[in-house]
């Protein structure tokens, strides 16, 4: 199968090829497929969250939690909110105050204030933990913070903004630190579930990176793909950007599930 064709961020591309290609620019898409169609208000604040995401990587908490010998409801609770304090709310808060990836009309002042109640919340949950758990949790107390700011604020020249760094710190630190929670300890069973969410995290953003390119760069798409029998078919936007978001849609789903069938199991 041959292709032809080409993507633009910012100006129109001619290809070259004896055919003409297909213009397919379109309206302006949203910054993402969970985002509220219009900004302002509580959608700006819908938006922010990155409702499925935000569900995903708290699901790490209950999958390493579960995995734990002993699950206490109290700390699972617990750890869900201080995670969701961290990441669903302080790190995205911080995303957005660089560079406005998702055009919200919060303004930058309770972007920062918002961002340091919900981190200065979970590392206070994070203190009373200490004293359930003991000293093992400490480290995890001054890496969960670190890594939010090391990341969304991209830190260090942007060292943990990486493909590893994201699978990091959004993957494999809730797992362990949810197990430890637990069980107030490390093991292999804690290591392997953190490496399980490192490939599954990895595997996220090598979906959502393209997706948010064609989503928030590029307004015109130009090209065709030719199939075996001689057809033609029009590349577009919405065929670059729906196989991509359709993964990312039944992933965040299917973690979620998994992650709640663990918990009825262990809880149940």
């Amino acid at each position: 199968m041959g292709t032809a064709g080409a993507v633009t961020a910012g100006r129109r591309l001619r290809p070259g090829g004896r055919r003409a290609a297909t213009s397919t620019a379109g309206p302006e898409l949203r910054p993402a497929y969970y985002a509220a169609g219009r900004t302002g208000g509580w959608r700006d604040w819908w938006t922010l969250l990155h409702p499925p995401y935000t569900a995903w990587h708290l699901s790490y908490v209950v999958i390493g939690a579960s995995l734990a010998p002993h699950v206490q409801l109290s700390r699972l609770v617990a750890t869900l909110l201080a995670f969701f304090l961290a990441v669903g709310i302080a790190a995205h808060a911080l995303d957005e105050l660089h560079g406005r990836p998702l055009k919200t009309e919060i303004h930058s002042g309770v972007l920062v204030a918002v961002s340091a109640v919900a981190l200065a919340g979970a590392i206070a949950l994070g203190v009373i933990g200490v004293s359930r758990v003991g000293w093992p949790l400490l480290p995890f107390i001054v890496i969960g913070p670190l890594l939010v700011m090391a990341y969304n604020a991209e830190w260090f020249g942007g060292l943990v903004h990486t493909d590893s760094g994201f699978a990091l710190a959004w993957g494999v630190f809730p797992v362990l630190t949810a197990y430890l929670a637990q069980a107030d300890r490390l093991s292999w069973a804690a290591l392997l579930g953190g490496a399980g969410a490192f490939g599954l995290s990895t595997v996220q953003r090598a979906l959502s990176t393209p997706a948010r390119f064609v989503r928030r760069r590029v307004v015109d798409v130009e090209g065709r793909v030719v199939l075996s029998d001689g057809s033609t078919q029009a590349v577009d936007r919405a065929m670059l950007i729906q196989p991509l978001e359709r993964a990312l849609r039944l992933m965040s789903w299917s973690v979620v599930l998994l992650a709640a069938a663990l918990a009825v199991a262990r809880l149940g």
